[in-house]
């Protein structure tokens, strides 16, 4: 069995992932982007769910290395997240090609749950050793996708890093995953397997709201709900409620 993680980042989500029931829901806003700080709203409605909610907190769209007014808005948003019930907090954070320890060592303090450090681990080029300090700091996980853009083309990178991890960390793949390779994928050996399961909805607007949202036919992704069904079964067959 692995632990499933479902990406979740609307309401309409949260809701099926309250009748999927994944391991934990990992909850943003703008997954299309990488995924941002969700509103404080949005999680009061994901931890109603009963479903553990890990809560990306990233403060923007673009690269990992903040500044110290950007890791201030991380350390709130951590604490706030808490507060509201979440049972773990997602970050990330890059000094160079190096781990921001000092973010994650901050974040932990900020944590009374668990920390998952996200793909800004993808960025590395020494994930070994990024392993190891993220352990020593701490981190209960990390998500990667092995250093591709697809968890499905980086098996044998993921099947190392879950070796080297064990018994330190879970390592959870991510990244393009689909009820066609979650299998595969879950078969390196990975503690969790994190997938969005989404579906693209049409819409549209009649005049521009900025450049990634013109006038005219515009598209939105939102869970599909027999896909991330299908997703649990193939790798916890029988652990829904």
């Amino acid at each position: 069995m692995t632990a499933f993680e479902l990406a979740v980042q609307d309401p309409t989500g949260v809701v099926i992932a309250e009748r999927v029931r994944p391991t934990r829901m990992e909850l943003c806003s703008a997954l299309s982007t990488g995924g941002v700080t969700p509103s404080a709203g949005l999680i009061e409605q994901a931890v109603a769910t009963g479903v553990p909610v890990h809560v990306l907190v990233r403060p923007r769209e673009g690269g990992f290395t903040y500044d110290d007014v950007e890791k201030r808005t991380i350390l709130a948003d951590v604490r706030h997240a808490m507060s509201l019930g979440a049972a773990g907090a997602v970050i990330g954070g890059l000094v160079g090609d190096a781990v921001d320890l000092d973010l994650v060592v901050r974040v932990r303090a900020a944590s009374d749950g668990e920390v998952t450090f996200h793909r800004a681990f993808d960025q590395l080029s020494d994930q070994r050793a990024a392993l190891d300090q993220l352990a020593e700091a701490g981190v209960a996980r990390v998500l990667t996708s092995g250093g591709r853009s697809a968890a499905a083309d980086a098996l044998v990178e993921l099947r190392a890093l879950a070796a080297h991890a064990a018994g330190l960390l879970q390592v959870m793949a991510g990244a393009g995953v689909t009820s066609r390779n979650a299998a595969s994928i879950a078969a390196t050996g990975v503690d969790a397997v994190h997938a969005s399961a989404k579906r693209t909805v049409t819409d549209r607007l009649t005049v521009s709201l900025g450049s990634a949202a013109g006038a005219g036919e515009t598209r939105y992704a939102t869970t599909d709900e027999d896909e991330a069904t299908v997703i649990r079964e193939i790798l916890a067959p029988g652990a829904a409620l």
